[in-house]
């Protein structure tokens, strides 16, 4: 069988190259819904915090569990409908990794938080990731309709892995938390470490 030559692999090359590429909320073609759902669970710097809150309030039980079900969505809509009105994106990508790691920490320790405790990092996480989806959102020219998709999102992974936390009582499923804790930990110091080493090389 004889081999295409280096002409046509460059045409076939080009060919499967994409068009455009978007560098942060993706683009689906499933609608602007979907879209932002798809965000949510491809973007770690959101997704590992709303897992690390839901292990964290699911480790302080049901009533931990219940208010940050009830405070994570909420703050990140009326935040994000504000991020919707700013002019620009906001450049707080540092804020965001510290955020989800230090939730980890709270994870991978065990803290002992009061409900009330956890409601307020439910409200605060949710108030600023939705702050930076609103405004990429903007940015962006998308709208409302996206970040419902965003926040609905929210609310689904916070119930369903809180409630999976709630009732675990044996010593090496609440030991697997913890683990899960670390590793939450572990991303976040490599993300700081690869976000400083390009600032120090730019």
């Amino acid at each position: 069988m004889k081999r295409p030559g280096p002409v046509m692999s460059m045409a076939a090359g080009l060919t499967a190259m994409p068009v455009t590429a978007q560098a942060h909320l993706v683009n689906s073609g499933l609608g602007p819904f979907y879209d932002g759902a798809l965000h949510l669970l491809l973007s770690p710097g959101d997704l590992l915090g709303v897992l690390a809150l839901a292990l964290l309030a699911g480790q302080r039980g049901t009533t931990a569990a219940r208010a940050a079900v009830i405070v994570l969505p909420v703050a990140w809509l009326f935040a994000g409908l504000i991020g919707l009105s700013l002019p620009v994106a906001l450049e707080l990508t540092g804020l965001s990794i510290v955020s989800f790691t230090l939730l980890g920490v709270l994870v991978a320790a065990d803290a002992r938080l009061p409900p009330a405790v956890i409601a307020a990092l439910a409200g605060a996480y949710g108030a600023l990731h939705g702050l930076l989806n609103g405004a990429i959102l903007a940015a962006m020219g998308s709208g409302v309709t996206r970040l419902a998709g965003i926040v609905l999102t929210s609310l689904l992974l916070v119930l369903l892995a809180a409630a999976a936390v709630v009732p675990l009582r044996a010593f090496w499923a609440r030991i697997s938390v913890r683990v899960a804790g670390s590793w939450v930990v572990a991303v976040g110091i490599l993300m700081l470490g690869w976000m400083f080493r390009g600032t120090v090389s730019s």
